[in-house]
């Protein structure tokens, strides 16, 4: 759908603006594990996105039938691809190396085993999404849809995204925090206090606070914390806090009826007219427009 679209915005009609290709490591057909089969448009080849799905059976098995799959992998993370793994096929991604020192997710029943094998991975039991280093996991299948509006949006444009929820995802309600996909990338640095506090405003962003408190607490001037956040995570202090109030309100605007006002002092804004003129920058949109393009149809 959003390649059909993208091709329609370029002028091409409903030409797909790129291409979809589904991949065996030897380019031949395959069977699921319900065997079921499934023919495929050839092996393992270049691409500028590559999704790993789930599966069903013994990984080692899986490892010794397909050695050259971690291979390529990395080839392509190297080559600048951005891949993604669903629920069990976040393992693929951990076997490379990929995924080493890095947050990552996967569905809750392989938690265990995954830690087990990968310890050098920094497991995230708590988030349904994770991105670092163009690296994205999703926790499951569910998950793994909010992750594809993600990327509709990095490759297409935020309005080919939006169009594309609102035609397949309206009917689903969001009951879990944000899994702020945007920010895993900026944690992946090594100022653990700096990090430290990335995770705090994460769990008090709506509060009242001034970063002059933040840094004192740290053991830093609010000049030399000001330089640092920004030296470790690219963005200024205020910016990533903007961010992650936005973020918020994203999910509070297109999965509930509460009303702008509400939000917006949900999300650590008194004014509601400052809050609306903050999202218009952040999206482009109004937080109602933002709202009439993501809310169930019908409401």
């Amino acid at each position: 759908m959003a390649s059909l679209r993208f091709g329609k915005l370029q002028g091409k009609g409903f030409t797909p603006a790129f291409q979809t290709r589904l991949v065996s490591p030897d380019g031949q057909p395959v069977r699921s594990f319900s065997e079921v089969r499934i023919p495929v448009d050839g092996p393992l080849d270049e691409a500028d996105i590559i999704v790993i799905p789930t599966f069903w059976g013994d990984f080692d098995a899986l490892l010794a039938r397909y050695p050259s799959v971690c291979e390529w992998l990395r080839e392509r993370h190297a080559a600048g691809s951005a891949i993604c793994g669903e629920a069990y096929g976040v393992f693929w991604m951990a076997q490379a190396g990929l995924l080493d020192g890095k947050e990552a997710t996967t569905y809750w029943r392989f938690f265990g085993e995954f830690a087990e094998r990968f310890p050098k991975v920094l497991l995230n039991q708590d988030k349904h999404l994770s991105d670092a280093d163009n690296l994205y996991c999703a926790g499951g299948v569910t998950s793994a849809c909010d992750l594809y509006i993600y990327l509709i949006e990095r490759f297409c444009g935020a309005g080919i995204a939006q169009a594309v929820a609102r035609d397949i995802l309206y009917e689903v309600q969001r009951s879990y925090t944000p899994g702020r996909i945007g920010f895993g990338g900026q944690k992946l640095h090594h100022d653990m206090t700096i990090l430290q506090i990335q995770h705090w405003l994460e769990d008090h962003f709506a509060d009242k606070f001034r970063f002059e408190d933040v840094a004192r607490e740290h053991g830093m001037s609010i000049r030399n914390f000001m330089r640092r956040f920004q030296a470790a995570t690219g963005d200024k202090p205020l910016h990533y806090l903007q961010r992650l109030r936005i973020e918020t309100a994203k999910g509070l605007l297109s999965a509930t009826r509460k009303s702008i006002k509400t939000i917006s002092y949900e999300v650590g804004y008194d004014d509601a007219s400052f809050f609306a003129r903050l999202f218009r920058q952040h999206t482009q949109l109004s937080p109602n427009q933002y709202r009439r393009q993501y809310q169930q149809k019908g409401e």
